[in-house]
C-alpha cells in the first residue's frame, strides 16, 4: 500500500458531503456546543490535541473545526480496501502503534502535511480514556518538533477538551472547549509538551488524570 501518495489524495468534496452528512445526523442525536479560546491561524501548520473517549470523536471533532482536517488514526482502521479508500478521501493518516517502522510512509506525509500548513488531528491518549485522561503519547509529537527547525515555524500544539453530557430525551449535550496553543522549542522537550497537553485536556473537559 503505497500510502504517501495517497495520503495526499484527500477529496474536500468527499470531506465536504460527510461533514455536512455528519452534522445532520448528530444534530439528532447530540447538542453541541464549542467553546473556543483563539482562532487557528490562516497559514501554517496546527496540530489538534483531543480528548478520545468514543468513535464519535472523531466527526464531532471535524463538526467543530472550520478548515478541513487530517486525522492521524489506527493503521487497524484501514484494512478493508472500500473503507481504506474513504479513510484516504477523508484524509486519513494510518499509524501503526506497535512497529514505528511500518509508518514510515505516513510519516514521510506528515512531514509533507506540515509543511503545506495542514491542520492535523492527532488523539494524543492513543487509544479511548471514558473516565478520566491518559497520559499521553509523546512520541509523534516528537517527531513533529523535530521538523521545526526545517519548517522554520513555531508549530501550535492545540489542546481540545471532549465532555459528554447526560443524555435527554432524544439527545445528548456534548461541550468541546478549545483551549490556546502550547509550544515547544525542542523535540527533546516533547514529553514535557506532553504533560502539559494532557493537563490542560483534563482542564478543558473537567476530567482527572489516570494513574501512570
Amino acid at each position: 500500500m503505497r500510502i504517501a501518495k495517497r495520503v495526499m489524495k484527500r477529496s474536500s468534496f468527499v470531506y465536504a458531503v460527510t461533514k455536512r452528512v455528519a452534522q445532520l445526523i448528530f444534530s439528532i442525536f447530540y447538542r453541541i456546543e464549542t467553546e473556543r479560546k483563539e482562532i487557528l491561524p490562516d497559514e501554517g501548520p496546527v496540530i489538534i490535541l483531543p480528548k478520545h473517549q468514543y468513535w464519535t470523536d472523531i466527526p464531532i471533532i471535524s463538526i467543530a473545526f472550520t478548515p478541513l482536517l487530517y486525522f492521524v488514526a489506527k493503521k487497524e482502521l484501514f484494512e478493508y480496501p472500500l473503507i481504506r479508500n474513504y479513510l484516504f478521501l477523508l484524509g486519513g493518516i494510518p499509524v501503526d502503534r506497535q512497529q514505528s517502522i511500518r509508518s514510515l510512509n505516513s510519516f514521510r506525509s506528515l512531514l509533507s502535511l506540515l509543511r503545506a500548513g495542514e491542520k492535523i488531528v492527532i488523539f494524543p491518549e492513543g487509544t479511548y480514556f471514558r473516565d478520566g485522561v491518559g497520559a499521553g503519547k509523546s512520541r509523534l509529537l516528537q517527531m513533529i518538533l523535530s521538523f521545526q527547525d526545517e519548517l522554520k515555524y513555531r508549530i501550535p500544539f492545540v489542546p481540545v477538551g471532549i465532555r459528554y453530557g447526560e443524555r435527554k430525551g432524544w439527545r445528548r449535550r456534548v461541550e468541546i472547549r478549545i483551549g490556546p496553543p502550547l509550544f515547544a522549542e525542542k523535540e527533546s522537550g516533547a514529553t514535557s509538551l506532553t504533560h502539559r497537553v494532557m493537563e490542560e485536556i483534563g482542564r478543558l473537559c473537567r476530567l482527572p488524570q489516570c494513574p501512570q
